[in-house]
This record gives C-alpha cells, structure tokens and sequence, in this order.
C-alpha cells in the first residue's frame, strides 16, 4: 500500500473533511481513508509489514482525522482503484523483499551471500520459522539448549507441538524446563526475539546435503536391486566391519523372503494383479531352491484356491529353473511390492525390534 499511496510528509488536517474534494487531502490521508476502510469491511491489511516509520506515520495520521463525508470517500476510493489499475507489475521493496520473491529459486549460498552484504534480517518471524520446521527437527536443539532457552521456545511454539516436544527429551531435563516456563514473565521481547533468531539462524545454517537420503537408506536401495549372493557378501562384510550399521541395513531392505513378514495377507492379491504371469511363475518355482519356501507359500495361501491351482499346475510344469531366471522373477515381485510402497497404495508391516 505504500507503494501506491506513500506517506511522505504530514500536513495539518481539519477535523472534519468533506465537500468531494479528494484532491484537498495528503496522499497520508488518503492511505489512512483507504486503511480505515479496508479495516471496517473486515479486510486483514498487514500492516505489520511495513516499516516501523510508516506504521508509525499511519497510526499519527489517523489519530488526527475525525470525519470524512461519504462524497470524499468515493473519491478517494476511485482514486485508489484509479491507480491500482495503472498498476502493470509491482516488485518487493528492497532486497530483504527481494530475496523472499526468489527463496527457492537462488541458491541457499547466494542469497546468504546477499543478506550478509546488504545486513538483511534472515528471518522476520523467527518463531514462525521454527513452527514451519516441525517437532524432528526442535528436538536436539531442545536438548542441547540451556534450560532458559528451552523454556523460552516451549513458551512460543503452539502447545500441542509444546507437548509432543516435551514428550521426546528425557525426564528429568523436562522437568527442570516445565518449571523455569514458570519464570519467563520477565523475559521481554526483544530477548525472546533474539532467542528465536538465533534458535532459527542456527537451524538453517547447516550444511547442505549432498544426498536426500540418509547411508542407511541409500545402502538399503542398493542391496535391493543387488542379487542375493552380492547381497549376502555385503551383509556379511558389513557385520564384521559396522555390525549396528549392518543391522540397520537389514531392516531397509526388503527382499522376496520378506514378503510373509512385511506384507499384510489381503495385500497380495493386489500386489500379484500387477506382476507379471510369468515371471511369477518362474519366481514361485525357484524359491524354494533360493531358500524362499516360506514365502511361497505365503503367497499362495493368500490368493484364491482357483488361483493358486492354477499356479501350482504352471510351477509344476515349468520344472527346475534357473536360479538366474528365479532371481530375475523375484526382483519383478520386489519391484512391484517397493513401487505400490512408495506411492502409498502399500503398508509394510512393521517388524518387531529384536531385545
């Protein structure tokens, strides 16, 4: 709005203005008419984001108009759409305006780069930024911050994120954090400011990552596409050099002998629906070979008896297979099952943590 009708500089204003003489007004009045306006209709004019001097002038400027007569406020109000309609493209005022209309669109180095040259503010809202940011990513910063700081940001956030927050740290620090919130009625604004600006810069200052997922996630895929033997060689290996790491491993990946443990009985119908005929087959009758009897079975007990007989006259006729050819049909089954998963359309079944 300041762009449109600026607030330059006051002039003296009778109590009342009327007459239809829009041009007898200060461009400050006229934005103070449109401002009033906009705020009787139940419009929600931000004005929090202008400049402190402008929110200042504005606040002055009211303060000094009493009444305006209904002639005078549809000329102001043509006015204004007057210039709203010579209006062909608006840029943000300043770089800090600047930087948000190309966040995502500038490299994260660029545009720090920028802020730390012109002294931009990162972060006009801290608080809201550590909202955006969600409970995984606030609670090794509450519990590595000090317990006044903690406090602080329990006090800010909404409580049911509050909650889940003070749910995930252990006990003994909760409590301690809990009772310093009842000592935070003197902590001012600026300080809890301060505190949210350097709780927000120091989450965003992390370096970037090279990859989205994690090693564990990474090693998993790649073991899932690996044939079993170079699976198994890898496991083994891992187990003598990392055997947490290992462990963690295992439990991403998920193979054709994972199938009785992780997919729900009413599942495989729908998984099958979208397997090739016979490449399944080929699967199904070099698993057992492969040592994945039990699965198998769990496939074929878990489809209609028609069906399954069918299947079992078709493995019967295919005889021993290849075990290239079986590991080949069992990876089209994987497939299908990790591709339903990803998409949604599938629920592992969680497995059980070991004591």
């Amino acid at each position: 709005m300041n762009d449109i009708v600026p607030m330059n500089s006051f002039a003296p204003l009778p109590e009342h203005v009327g007459g239809g003489f829009s041009h007898s007004l200060s461009r400050k009045a006229k934005a103070a008419v449109v401002v009033r306006l906009l705020l009787n209709e139940g419009a929600d004019v931000p004005l929090d984001e202008l400049p402190e001097d402008l929110q200042i002038a504005l606040t002055q400027q009211m303060g000094a108009m009493r009444v305006v007569d209904r002639d005078t406020l549809n000329a102001v109000v043509s006015e204004f759409s007057e210039e709203l309609d010579r209006i062909g493209l608006s840029f943000p005022s300043g770089i800090a305006g600047a930087l948000d209309a190309l966040d995502g669109k500038i490299s994260p180095q660029t545009a720090a780069r920028l802020r730390k040259e012109a002294g931009v503010r990162q972060f006009g809202d801290p608080w809201a930024r550590l909202r955006e940011l969600g409970v995984d990513a606030l609670v090794p910063v509450l519990e590595n911050e000090s317990i006044e700081v903690a406090a602080v940001m329990l006090s800010k956030l909404p409580v049911a994120m509050a909650a889940e927050l003070l749910g995930r740290i252990p006990g003994a620090k909760a409590r301690k954090i809990t009772y310093a919130v009842s000592l935070t009625s003197a902590v001012t604004p600026d300080a809890v400011d301060r505190i949210g600006l350097s709780l927000a810069a120091q989450l965003d200052s992390q370096p970037e990552r090279a990859f989205a997922d994690g090693p564990v996630a990474r090693v998993g895929a790649i073991l899932n596409s690996s044939t079993s033997l170079t699976r198994d060689e890898v496991l083994t290996g891992l187990d003598e050099t990392d055997q947490g790491f290992a462990n963690a491993v295992r439990k991403a990946i998920f193979t054709f002998g994972n199938i009785a443990s992780r997919i729900a009985p009413r599942d495989i119908p729908r998984v099958l629906r979208d397997v090739d005929q016979a490449k399944l087959v080929v699967a199904l009758a070099g698993a057992e070979a492969a040592g994945y009897a039990t699965a198998r079975d769990f496939i074929l007990e878990n489809i209609s008896a028609r069906m399954a007989d069918q299947l079992r006259e078709e493995i019967e006729a295919a005889g021993k297979v290849k075990a290239a050819d079986a590991e080949d049909g069992m990876s089209d089954v994987v497939s299908v099952i990790r591709r339903m998963e990803q998409s949604g359309d599938l629920l592992f079944i969680v497995e059980d943590e070991e004591d």
